[in-house]
């Protein structure tokens, strides 16, 4: 047994852990004399971790029946931990580390007037479910690929083009292979690809919706309302606030999450000034444009945290007007963690009261790995925050885009009206709502558990040092954030092995993005083809004086830079 304490959570866990899930299916392991005497003993050993009798395991439930399926909890090692929640203060174990703001040429951009795209690029990524594992599978045949093209997928409009369009088995037979094969090398955007949700297949014959408000049914009656509750259930007790004080949703992605949670400081605030960082995802950003607001782009420093002594002299500057201040828990490239315990106290030191100021945290990635980080900074509603934004499809892993948003309660009572169509209240940002993504969200948050996410967790944390150790043994400049699996490094000259390997570029540097379906052996072979790539191309020099390659070098960063940034040379 093993007593597991999500660090933030305040909620002990009793939980029996197994490498392999029940599954429903009967002919998943048969024939085999052997396969069946491992599940025959891992079975028995269930029962010893968990203390179960026969006619315990022998239920009525089809995915408890003996069979077990050779899918993975986590990637990371099975080991027996524990782990508590002391209350510990950062300030109390280490010196804060200050460093020296870039304010050179970096100033602070002024979103009411310059309606330029703003925020960090995040593009589109192919996902699929069969990136885990080492496996890297071969790129499709002109064949194939040509059964993928315009032409072949065109829709017939007439019998005579239906007489000689492609038939559509061999189009998805062909889009099976290219997803299998290009979720094999994915390695520069957090989607987590180790998952197997095979037993909810049988529910997408039907049309679920949570149309509405989560907590006020609707007439509509095949929706998942009880599962996506229990997922902000979960959330509520990871991030520590009490039953009754606050509200949530699941949302189609973080963006959504993000656009909920600037729309309730507007309305807590509506002539308030947004101060976010300009290495905030873009999303914050369109926010400020969608919601006419005044926004302010703080410059970062050179790890990508947000400049602390600009972001309190902006507010300074603007004491007549209240503060809403987007907090980053990851940023979208170099996954850097803003202080929140640091601009709280500017929050403090400029004497700005608590209803004069509105925090909204986007933890798309990372507000998911930090309370299972040990001595990492708690942020939860312990502290004066007032919503968070989370990605379901990143690091619990979920077959569509889909995430949480967590609120005060109070603030939604500002955007809520009631619907009589819906027999149910308007709160959330989108209408219908996919039922689905909630009963996917409640299935891995309970096969998982809070060990599984833990070990998930460490391993996507040893694995990126992994990475960047393995890059500087090469002779690559490679960093990497504390808090983060997020490892920046110098662009590849050659953008086949970029797009081979779905690199997200900014200017001159790339990042992986390490996820439990990232191993070791891959990160082998990907530093192998960078090695070769250099060889024949050479490496990436600074596109200009304080670019994002130059900013690598910097001793704020800490630890060992390969070559001085401006001295690159070909090979």
């Amino acid at each position: 047994m093993l007593s597991i304490v999500a660090r933030n959570s305040g909620i002990t866990r009793t939980l029996c852990n197994s490498k392999s899930y029940f599954t429903s299916s009967q002919n998943k392991v048969q024939t085999s004399t052997t396969l069946s005497s491992i599940a025959n003993s891992t079975t028995a050993t269930v029962k010893n971790l968990c203390g179960l009798s026969g006619s315990d395991m022998n239920t009525n439930r089809p995915h408890q029946r003996s069979q077990l399926n050779s899918r993975f909890k986590s990637t990371a090692a099975d080991e027996e931990f524990t782990f508590d929640d002391p209350l510990i203060s950062v300030s109390n174990i280490k010196k804060e580390v200050v460093l020296t703001p870039n304010k050179s040429d970096d100033p602070v951009r002024d979103y009411t007037s310059d309606k330029t795209k703003s925020g960090t690029p995040s593009p589109w990524a192919v996902f699929d479910a069969w990136g885990a594992g080492d496996e890297i599978h071969a790129p499709l045949d002109a064949s194939d690929e040509q059964k993928l093209s315009p032409e072949s997928v065109k829709i017939p409009t007439s019998e005579e083009e239906r007489e000689t369009a492609t038939d559509e088995t061999d189009i998805l037979k062909a889009y099976d292979m290219f997803l299998k094969s290009r979720s094999s090398v994915h390695f520069g955007y957090p989607y987590n690809l180790m998952y197997n949700h095979e037993e909810l297949y049988q529910f997408m014959k039907y049309s679920i919706n949570n149309l509405g408000d989560p907590f006020v049914t609707s007439n509509y009656g095949v929706h998942s309302r009880q599962f996506e509750c229990a997922v902000i259930d979960f959330f509520a007790n990871l991030w520590n606030i009490s039953p009754g004080d606050y509200w949530g949703y699941v949302t189609t992605c973080g963006t959504e999450g993000n656009l909920h949670g600037i729309l309730l400081a507007r309305e807590c605030h509506p002539d308030g000034i947004l101060y976010s960082s300009k290495e905030t995802h873009y999303s914050i950003f369109k926010a400020a444009r969608y919601y006419r607001m005044d926004a302010k782009a703080i410059p970062t420093l050179p790890m990508g945290e947000i400049d602390y002594d600009i972001l309190a002299s902006e507010i300074e500057k603007n004491r007549d007007r209240p503060v809403i201040i987007n907090v980053n828990i990851g940023t979208t490239v170099k996954g850097a963690v803003d202080n929140l315990d640091r601009i709280l106290r500017i929050l403090n030191n400029l004497n700005i009261p608590r209803e004069r100021f509105h925090i909204h945290c986007d933890g798309a990635l990372f507000a998911m790995m930090m309370p299972f980080v040990d001595f990492a900074p708690e942020v939860s509603f312990r502290k004066p925050i007032d919503s968070i934004a989370v990605s379901g499809h990143k690091m619990l892993g979920c077959p569509m885009p889909c995430g949480v948003a967590l609120a005060r309660k109070e603030h939604v009572k500002k955007v809520e009206q009631r619907i009589d169509y819906l027999n149910s209240v308007d709160t959330t940002i989108m209408g219908s709502r996919n039922g689905q993504a909630a009963l996917y969200l409640w299935y891995s948050l309970r096969k998982k558990g809070l060990s599984g996410i833990k070990r998930d967790v460490v391993h996507c944390m040893e694995t990126a040092q992994y990475l960047r150790n393995k890059l500087t043994k090469a002779g690559f400049t490679a960093r990497l954030n504390d808090l983060s699996s997020t490892v920046v490094l110098e662009r590849p000259m050659d953008d086949a092995l970029i797009k081979r390997w779905q690199l997200a570029c900014e200017e001159d540097i790339a990042h992986v993005v390490v996820m439990p379906n990232v191993t070791r052996v891959k990160i082998d072979k990907f530093v192998e083809e960078l090695v070769e790539c250099r060889e024949k191309y050479g490496r990436m020099k600074p596109a200009r004086d304080e670019s994002p390659l130059t900013k690598l070098a910097c001793s704020s960063w800490g630890g060992k830079v390969v070559a001085p940034v401006g001295d690159f040379k070909s090979v």
